[in-house]
């Protein structure tokens, strides 16, 4: 199966390989991007989810091959599985990435997407300030926290935004979540990634 996905940005091609590699038991896809950033990840999409895959650089576009269902001796690393792991902790506390805002709300779906397929998933994330906006209103954003609250991530909005903003019967996804969640996740977690 050919999938062109040449002029499609991050990270419409990751996803249009998993779409194709859902609906066939075993098989080769075979997806074309323009940009080396691109070929790269689909290649640790691939390795990611136990697929062979090879990437041929042609004149001016990459062609990566992922192979689906059969045997292929494709090292795997020992890793401790990540529903155990408290190695992330997120804090999101807008709904958009940068100053303009419409490029902001594209760049942050776009982030939750690539998270979703590439499942580089941290253990919490917690919406709060203008963020709580995407576990409340924004359907886009629901549907694919909802895909990732079903691959283990724990999702809280603060509780003191919601009643601020007026959206408390709003609330979507996750759970309702008070400050000491913040401070838990501040001191036990590795690592604590501030958007906002």
């Amino acid at each position: 199966m050919l999938i062109d996905a040449r002029g499609c940005g991050c990270p419409k091609p990751v996803i249009m390989a998993e779409e194709a590699l859902s609906e066939i038991p075993e098989g080769i896809i075979e997806v074309l991007v323009d940009n080396e950033a691109s070929a790269s990840n689909l290649g640790r999409f691939a390795t990611k989810n136990g697929f062979y895959s090879e990437t041929i650089k042609e004149d001016n576009y990459w062609a990566v091959k992922i192979v689906k269902g059969y045997v292929c001796e494709v090292p795997q690393k020992e890793t401790k599985p990540k529903e155990t792991e408290r190695d992330l902790f997120l804090l999101v506390a807008t709904d958009t990435m940068g100053k303009d805002e419409e490029l902001g709300r594209i760049l942050m779906k776009g982030f939750f997407e690539t998270m979703k397929v590439t499942k580089e998933i941290p253990h919490t994330i917690f919406f709060l300030n203008a963020g709580i906006r995407l576990t409340t209103l924004n359907e886009e954003s629901i549907q694919i926290l909802k895909e990732l609250e079903s691959m283990g991530v724990e999702i809280f909005t603060c509780g003191t935004c919601l009643k601020y903003y007026n959206l408390e019967s709003e609330l979507k996804v996750g759970y309702r979540g008070t400050t000491d969640k913040i401070i838990e996740g501040v001191k036990d977690f590795k690592n604590t990634v501030w958007i906002g």
